[in-house]
């Protein structure tokens, strides 16, 4: 960057580019150089996920969803009346009443559910924290660039306020030499 653009930086943002966060200074940079700061969140660099990730979002989305809760509510009818068949023919069942067995694969199964769907929320969490920097450096960039179209407005409504004054002042030596001209 060079001075010029240091300088340019440093008075929209207010502080000294040195002084900056590393927010801010990528956004002066891509200011000043004129380059586009947002970009589509699938193409986001290091954006990839490694197996044990998309793993853990696959089965937090399964475990999240009406087909695994009605699923899980047919496995249940189906061991309850299992059991109660088995108990009534025979005289007694695999996993009978109290069904501490079915218990116990329930107990497993919050357990290795329950970390699972926090990896899955953890990593959601983070996606959404870099998205709401990405954001933040947008907004900060559309803010700055707002301004500097102010300050070019500015200086041409500026400029065409000097012109005026001109004409005005060249029309008032005219006007003047006529009366001038007549008196005479």
């Amino acid at each position: 960057m060079t001075m010029r653009e240091h300088h340019i930086a440093e008075q929209l943002i207010g502080a000294q580019y040195e002084a900056m966060d590393e927010r801010t200074q990528r956004v002066a940079r891509q200011l000043t150089e004129r380059r586009h700061i947002s970009y589509q969140p699938s193409q986001k660099p290091g954006g990839q996920s490694n197996l044990g990730q998309r793993a853990a979002d696959a089965m937090a989305r399964f475990g999240g969803s009406w087909t695994f809760i009605f699923i899980f509510m047919l496995i249940l009818v189906s061991w309850v009346v299992l059991n109660s068949v088995i108990l009534l023919r025979h005289g007694s069942a695999f996993d009978p009443y109290p069904y501490i067995l079915l218990n116990l694969f329930l107990s497993m199964l919050a357990s290795i559910q329950a970390p699972i769907i926090l990896m899955s929320q953890n990593r959601e969490a983070e996606i959404d924290r870099g998205q709401a920097e990405h954001d933040y450096e947008v907004n900060l960039k559309a803010e700055l660039e707002i301004l500097l179209l102010h300050e070019k407005m500015d200086g041409l409504r500026n400029q065409q306020w000097q012109e005026l004054i001109q004409l005005q002042q060249q029309q008032i030596t005219l006007l003047e030499k006529l009366l001038v001209d007549r008196s005479r």
